[in-house]
């Protein structure tokens, strides 16, 4: 799940930014071409709802990193249109949107933190083994009245 989010963010940001912003969701240790974004998950977590369902939290964080030396300017800008995009998700194979919750940013040392939560059910279906073949006879006693 946690990749098809992190799917749905990388095309959310390339709809809104286009051409130009490269997308990472991998650790890049050298040769980060800026402007560009880094997506990852902090730390999911989930709990026990009811039965079987489970509330799964998913807290991301998407990094911008400014290409022009007004790096604050570049960041606030970005930040205002993150709000807009990443508000609703279109994750591939669901029916409806997800939702971000808990939107929000900070600026620190001229890169972005845009922070967001994409948190949902999940039901874990119980496996089931069939049973195999079961032949019965039957047979009708007869008596008297």
């Amino acid at each position: 799940m946690i990749h098809a989010i992190i799917e749905a963010i990388s095309i959310a940001l390339d709809d809104k930014f286009g051409e130009g912003y490269e997308i990472y969701s991998e650790e890049i240790r050298q040769g980060l071409k800026e402007p560009c974004f880094f997506i990852f998950c902090l730390s999911p977590s989930a709990k026990l709802f009811f039965g079987k369902r489970y509330f799964r939290t998913n807290p991301f964080c998407i990094q911008y990193f400014p290409a022009t030396d007004k790096k604050q300017r570049e960041c606030l800008q970005v930040a205002e249109q993150m709000y807009e995009c990443l508000e609703y998700l279109t994750i591939d194979g669901e029916d409806s949107p997800m939702r971000g919750t808990n939107l929000k940013y900070e600026v620190v040392d001229g890169v972005l933190n845009f922070f967001v939560n994409y948190d949902c059910f999940i039901y874990k279906m119980e496996q089931q083994t069939p049973m195999e073949d079961l032949e019965t006879s039957t047979s009708i006693k007869e008596g008297g009245d």
